[in-house]
């Protein structure tokens, strides 16, 4: 193949979820077979990238200053659902099991891969915490070892003595498993077992 080509299949490949066929094949759709294709999506990828960042008090996707769960009255900012990503965030949306507000990480603790507190978007949590505005905190990390070493940290860092309910979700979901790819059911059984965290 061309140089073009090996390096465009490159980069598709270090997309999430994408080997070498599948990056093959979506390289040769974008080149080949639907050529046209390729200028909306690079409209659309530009676009995305002038116009989404993090809302400035979860961390979600927003379009502006605050993402629009953060904009909207109907949720109870009292009570934060505390996920690692955004895409958590969305699959727990979509269980529509949750009322309240989201706090996203960006990850999780992990000393191994160089991922501390300070990589973390810990620095708006405390600040939500500090405002005395939160009541109760969810915490719906993976149930492995870097999840309960974050769950740990937020309890004895940022919450300490504050009378602050703290709860882990239940899990209906496999060990080592993240929320991101649990079906609807599981997340709302999760959600409503959750039990207080120590």
């Amino acid at each position: 193949m061309t140089p073009a080509y090996d390096a465009l299949l490159q980069q598709l490949k270090r997309l999430p979820g994408l080997g070498y066929r599948s990056a093959e094949r979506v390289a040769m759709h974008l080149l080949v077979e639907k050529a046209e294709a390729m200028e909306e999506l690079l409209a659309a990828l530009g676009d995305a990238r002038d116009a989404v960042s993090r809302c400035e008090c979860c961390g979600n996707m927003a379009e502006s200053r605050l993402c629009a769960i953060c904009e909207d009255p109907r949720r109870d900012g009292a009570t934060l659902c505390v996920v690692e990503h955004v895409p958590d965030l969305i699959a727990i949306e979509r269980s529509s099991a949750w009322k309240g507000a989201y706090h996203v990480l960006h990850g999780k603790l992990s000393p191994i891969h160089g991922v501390g507190p300070e990589r973390l978007n810990l620095e708006t949590l405390e600040a939500r915490i500090e405002s005395q505005e939160v009541q109760e905190l969810v915490l719906a990390l993976s149930n492995d070892i870097e999840g309960q070493a974050t769950c740990h940290y937020i309890q004895e860092a940022l919450i300490g003595d504050r009378p602050i309910k703290v709860s882990r979700i239940g899990f209906g979901l496999p060990s080592g498993g993240g929320v991101t790819y649990a079906d609807s059911v599981t997340l709302r059984s999760a959600l409503e077992s959750r039990r207080a965290y120590e």
